[in-house]
């Protein structure tokens, strides 16, 4: 692989702790949350910063294939909907469902767009076959 970017972030305590990127641009404080027997608090954790990831990431994918297709997106958005449970065997298990707006957008094209955005997503690519992702083309009213 020719790596184009790296980055680090360091976590200590967990989901009940901090982390920090190493070039201390992002500095966030962790809390488990009520759902998963903590206390909750201001904190985040790390299905919502997934979601934040995944987002973007995908976002870009998007824009990378309308762009080829000379395709405007206008101002489109892309939601990640992060969960976390359990399989009938016990383990954990994250789940994610990518929700996809495009004014406008014819719905053939729209769901050729995100399904072809999915395939060259990097957070797509490295979760497949390992996570449930669906995907979504939300529509005008």
């Amino acid at each position: 692989m020719n790596i184009l970017y790296t980055t680090s972030a360091t976590t200590t305590g967990g989901r009940d702790g901090k982390t920090e990127t190493a070039d201390g641009k992002l500095s966030l404080d962790l809390n488990l949350s009520k759902e998963l027997g903590g206390k909750g608090g201001d904190g985040t954790n790390p299905e919502e910063l997934f979601a934040m990831g995944y987002s973007a990431c995908y976002g870009s994918a998007l824009q990378l294939i309308a762009g080829q297709k000379k395709i405007d997106l206008g101002k489109f958005t892309v939601s990640a909907e992060v969960s976390l449970g359990k399989t009938d065997e016990g383990d954990l298990q994250l789940g994610v469902i990518l929700d996809t707006y495009i004014p406008g957008i014819d719905v053939a094209v729209g769901e050729e767009l995100i399904k072809e955005a999915h395939e060259v997503c990097p957070y797509s690519r490295a979760t497949e076959d390992n996570i449930d992702v669906t995907l979504n083309l939300l529509l005008d009213e």
